[in-house]
This record gives C-alpha cells, structure tokens and sequence, in this order.
C-alpha cells in the first residue's frame, strides 16, 4: 500500500529537473549546429554578361549539411519554447535554469551568426573572381551584436542580485523571434538557390539580416536606461543615508575630570617585609 504513494511523492520531483534536461539538450544541439556549418565549402557561381545567372548544380555543394544544420537548430528553438513552458506550469523555475536557459541560447544563436559570417558562407563570382558573402552577415554585425549580449548579460546579473527585475520586455522577445526566423530560412535559401546580388533570395536576406541586427541591438537599450534609473535611485539615497548621518551627529559632553590614580608604594612594601 505504501509502495504507490512513494511513486505519487517522486514524480514531482522528477518533474522538476526536465526543464534543466532540455536546457542541457539545447546547450548539446548548438554545438552540434556549429559543427555542422563549419564543414560548408565555399561555392563558385558564374555570371553572363547579360545578367548574374548560376551554371551548375541547382543546390549548395554543402546543402546536406545546411539542411541538417537547419533540423537541428529547428529542434533546438523547440526545447527553448518547451522548457520555460514546463518550468512555469510546474512551478519547477531554478536559479540553474534561469543561468543557464538564456545561456543555451546564446550560444545557439551567436554561434549560428557567427558561422554565418565566416568565409563558408562566401562565393566567388565567375568571371571577375568577384568574391562576397551570400549570407550578407559581416563581421561587425556580429561584433555588433556580442557586445550588446555582454552588456545586457552584466546588467542583468548585477541588478538581479539586488532584487532589480530584468525580465525580457516586448523588444526582447521580438529580437528573438527575429533571430530564430532568420537564421534558419538564411540557411535555407543558401542551401537551395542562389542568393547574389539582383536575385529574390538575396534581398529577403538581406531584409532578414538588416532587420535582426537592428532590432538586436535596440532591445538593449531599455536595460541600459532602467540600470540607469536604478543607479541615479541608488545614488539619492545613498546621499540621503549620508546627510542624515551628518545631522544627527552627536556632539562631545564634556565630563568630570578622571581623578588620578594612587600610586602604589613598592618600596615600603619591599621594606616591611625585609
């Protein structure tokens, strides 16, 4: 009879740690998403004169890995919905969760922007040799955006221990809708046609891109102005704390003078007993 009602007292418990699971999972399915675009090969288009038109095989040399790249990133987003979704219902939220959870997804995120920009992701245009990046990432959006993660991660870290809510506004969930759009239907359109300049493919991702990096960078500025507010706040009542100090101050009462102490007469001792 006993025996049931311990299963019943054990499975909250084991409710409570599948948030983390999948927090854990994400970690281990960005780095399988990394490492699948950093095996893509640099791909050769030609150009007529007429117009930019591609010769050869109608998809990237490297589409297997791409697509997959874009299945698990896929799965990745799934367990970042699933898991803050169980945590609340379950009432399972843990300080690992809450450190870990926007850590998972930074490096899914960062890291899948970072290989967009690196030199895979570049083509050369026949017959000039012209050479760009047909997911239209550069370096300093990348740069761009690392900066502002770090800056938002500071802040939040700081004020949060203090009590500060930091929780993701309107901006900030858009910035990550945006950033999980983006990056899988870039891959997308790299792997199954042929984005250059002039083509449909390379203008929605261009869009895409523009639209990430820009609204990326202006969710940060709320945290920046709230961490400010806070620091001004700080700042009067510390100076409040310091005045009221200095007004109740308590002055110096002067009192009777000590009276001396007796000295004590050794030698008369020293002699009486001798």
């Amino acid at each position: 009879m006993n025996a049931p009602k311990v299963m019943m007292q054990q499975q909250p418990d084991r409710k409570v740690h599948i948030p983390n699971l999948l927090t854990m999972a994400r970690v281990v399915l960005a780095w399988v998403f990394v490492g699948l675009l950093s095996g893509v090969e640099p791909r050769t288009l030609n150009a007529e004169p007429t117009g930019i038109d591609r010769v050869g095989e109608i998809t990237h040399p490297s589409a297997g890995l791409i697509i997959a790249a874009v299945v698990v990133f896929i799965i990745a987003a799934i367990t970042d919905a699933l898991d803050g979704h169980l945590a609340r219902k379950w009432n399972a939220v843990t300080k690992f969760g809450r450190i870990m959870d926007p850590m998972a997804d930074k490096l899914l995120i960062l890291g899948g922007f970072v290989m967009l920009a690196t030199p895979s992701f570049r083509a050369t245009l026949m017959p000039n040799d012209t050479v760009f990046q047909v997911t239209a990432v550069g370096g300093w959006m990348v740069v761009a955006m690392l900066m502002r993660e770090l800056l938002v991660t500071s802040i939040r870290g700081a004020y949060e221990a203090e009590g500060v809510d930091f929780s993701a506004g309107s901006l900030g969930k858009a910035k990550m809708i945006l950033q999980s759009i983006c990056i899988p239907i870039v891959l997308l359109i790299v792997a199954l046609g042929s984005p250059v300049e002039g083509t449909t493919g390379y203008l929605i991702i261009r869009l895409l891109v523009w639209a990430t990096v820009v609204t990326t960078l202006i969710s940060g500025l709320p945290y920046i102005g709230q961490a400010l507010r806070h620091t001004v706040e700080q700042n009067a009542r510390m100076l409040e704390a310091m005045r009221g100090k200095k007004a109740r101050k308590p002055t110096k009462v002067s009192g009777p003078p000590a009276k001396p102490r007796p000295k004590s007469n050794k030698g008369g001792q020293r002699s009486k007993k001798r």
